[in-house]
């Protein structure tokens, strides 16, 4: 956050202390105004369970207007993940809750692909979501495991957090460098139940840890960060792959046992034990929403993946294992000649691929496999 910014902060309820906090340190830091925006699953949960059915994609326009507005004024966002309702909408209709994607808006990934906010989301523990972690521990005793977690992957644990961060950014930033440099045709997925080849573009680099605004503005958008990631050729996957975690999606719905089928870079078939009549419906949301945009490598020397704990948190579980995203892509990581290729969405739902017994594959122009990333160890 810089001096005399507005800072905005995305909260629910469970979170206000954190919120608080943040809102309280921005004011002694010179935020010229913190603005707070609340969602709240308990009325979104009426809406799938009541509304009429021709009402349930209706967005009000002024939801899509303040968010580009917040990158017109190049404010900081500020949002914070964890369960508050694991599986509030299990009992409901899962084709009216996949329809509605609130609280997610497109202008998000706007004001994102723009670079007009400097913008970050962090880990905020709730007894609701300790408790879907370690479910057989006392709430209270849940609780502050989850919280040393946090605090763990977090790096808050460090001598000087913030020069902890610089550090691991720059090892993450020279393997992008790497990466970007063998300038491969595709990478390949392959262990149990996947074999996986997703296509790259040729101007396409890979980056991680850190964006910087239009304005020059350095921040960590996720904290924590230990991926590094491309934008794909939408048109170009292949095979089949097996999610190596749970996905929770943002209404709470839980995915498990994830496989999808992909040809001609399209989601042929999505199967899951459970959420996956949700998951499809999201998937026909757009023309987009079947593809990937988003490609992402993490290897075995960051936090979360050591821990060897299943956080039920995309923002924690992406960051332990390599993973993909289906719908909108980062038009910034490839030429300007070629952001018309990029795969666009309303969406933007990663998913886990990786672990230990995934082995990454680098193909080149010749068809030459090149290892990438074996047991979690970079090879490149």
């Amino acid at each position: 956050m810089q001096q005399g910014q507005i800072v905005s902060l995305g909260g629910e309820p469970g979170k206000e202390r954190m919120i608080r906090a943040v809102a309280e340190s921005a004011y002694r830091h010179g935020a010229r105004f913190v603005d707070l925006s609340w969602f709240d699953p308990w009325v979104k949960r009426a809406r799938v369970q009541y509304a009429l059915d021709d009402t349930i994609e209706f967005v009000p326009s002024w939801y899509g207007e303040r968010m580009l507005e917040l990158g017109r004024q190049r404010c900081a966002r500020i949002g914070f993940s964890g369960a508050v309702a694991p599986g509030l909408l299990d009992d409901l209709d899962p084709v009216r809750a996949g329809r509605d994607r609130l609280p997610g808006l497109r202008e998000s990934g706007t004001v994102i692909n723009e670079r007009t906010t400097n913008w970050t989301i962090a880990p905020c523990p709730t007894p609701e979501w300790a408790g879907l972690v370690w479910p057989d521990l006392e709430p209270d005793a849940a609780l502050s495991q989850l919280w040393d977690h946090v605090a763990h992957v977090c790096r808050l644990d460090a001598d000087d957090p913030a020069e902890a961060w610089r550090a691991r950014a720059e090892t993450l930033t020279t393997a992008a460098q790497r990466l970007s440099e063998r300038h491969f045709e595709a990478v390949r997925f392959l262990g149990p139940g996947t074999d996986l080849t997703v296509g790259l573009l040729p101007s396409g680099e890979w980056q991680a840890a850190h964006f910087s605004t239009v304005d020059g503005i350095r921040h960590f958008p996720n904290i924590p960060s230990e991926e590094v990631f491309s934008s794909p050729d939408p048109r170009r996957t292949e095979g089949v792959v097996r999610s190596t975690k749970p996905l929770v999606l943002t209404d709470g719905t839980i995915v498990r046992d994830l496989e999808i089928s992909f040809s001609g870079g399209r989601a042929e078939t999505i199967e899951a034990s459970s959420g996956a009549e949700t998951l499809r419906t999201i998937c026909t949301r757009d023309e987009g929403a079947a593809r990937l945009g988003e490609v992402a490598l993490v290897d075995g020397d960051g936090r979360i993946g050591a821990l060897d704990t299943v956080f039920y948190d995309t923002l924690l579980d992406e960051n332990a294992a390599s993973h993909v995203a289906l719908g909108s892509a980062f038009p910034f990581l490839v030429d300007e000649s070629e952001q018309a290729l990029l795969n666009d969405s309303d969406i933007h739902v990663d998913f886990m691929i990786g672990s230990e017994a995934v082995e990454v594959l680098g193909v080149t122009g010749g068809g030459e496999q090149v290892p990438v990333l074996r047991a979690g160890a970079w090879q490149i």
